[in-house]
């Protein structure tokens, strides 16, 4: 796993429509982006409280996990800031996400730990077809599709570190009663980000003028038709429910490969210590 100490956007500002000038398609990224800074501070926050005890090889796999979301968080800060400064205002949102938080965790560090291993594998899922279908975003802004595409590449590096920390946590389970939670789980979470993000993504296409009828067949439209974001990772969603999953089940490498070979020069890497 490589901690690549990335930075972007540093010294321009972004269009307002950055994705193909596509309004629908840039509010439903944008959405995604507000999220990322608290949610994933509470991925780190839930794996710390189930490290101590773990092997040598996953604790390493925690670190790295740990200086990975720290720097996607502060990479997504930054870019956010830049969609406000394209004239947005993410307020409403961020706040309905920090109440949201709040009230998960404050359930059972074992919900969380749960919580997190489904929205990793969501994020995994949507990095796999992130970067396997880059004509989708040959019309983007060159910065913020790289910003993506790195982050998208350590999401799928760390895609099984929160589910082997769940295994870990569970091992004195019966296989019955872990699948049954996770499932449960896995529905319940999910049903609540496609709500929250749906009505995250309505709000700022209103911001845009664009409201009623036409903002939610637009966006209906653009997550399960044309392009179909959402239809085409439901197959890779449904596998989190089979007995015996595991998120290595599936061979990502050379999405990683393909990513590595079109970097210009080696990412700058830090010590993992560091962001833990």
């Amino acid at each position: 796993m490589n901690v690549r100490n990335s930075r972007f956007l540093r010294n321009s500002g972004i269009k307002r429509w950055w994705l193909g000038n596509n309004p629908v398609a840039t509010a439903w990224h944008n959405a995604l982006s507000s999220t990322f800074p608290r949610g994933e501070a509470f991925f780190i926050d839930a794996l710390r409280q189930f490290r101590d005890g773990t092997s040598p090889e996953l604790a390493a796999q925690i670190r790295a996990f740990i200086a990975q979301e720290a720097h996607h968080s502060r990479e997504h800060l930054l870019f956010n800031r830049h969609v406000e400064a394209a004239g947005y205002d993410l307020s409403a949102i961020d706040e309905r996400l920090a109440t949201f938080i709040a009230k998960t965790r404050v359930k059972s560090d074992m919900v969380n730990l749960i919580v997190t291993a489904v929205l990793e594998h969501m994020t995994a899922i949507i990095a796999r077809d992130l970067l396997g279908k880059p004509h989708l975003y040959e019309d983007a802004d060159p910065q913020i599709i790289a910003l993506w595409r790195w982050h998208a590449v350590e999401e799928i590096e760390h895609k099984a570190v929160a589910y082997d920390t769940f295994l870990h946590a569970t091992r004195r389970w019966s296989g019955w009663r872990r699948w049954r939670v996770r499932c449960i789980l896995a529905i319940l979470v999910t049903r609540n980000f496609l709500e929250h993000r749906w009505r995250d993504t309505l709000e700022l296409l209103a911001q845009d003028g664009i409201t009623g009828w036409k903002a939610r067949t637009g966006l209906l439209s653009y997550l399960l038709l044309k392009p179909g974001i959402l239809r085409r990772i439901l197959p890779d969603w449904l596998e989190f429910l089979k007995p015996g999953f595991h998120p290595l089940d599936r061979d990502d490498s050379h999405l990683l490969a393909a990513y590595e070979a079109s970097q210009p020069c080696a990412a700058e890497t830090i010590p993992v210590e560091a962001e833990t």
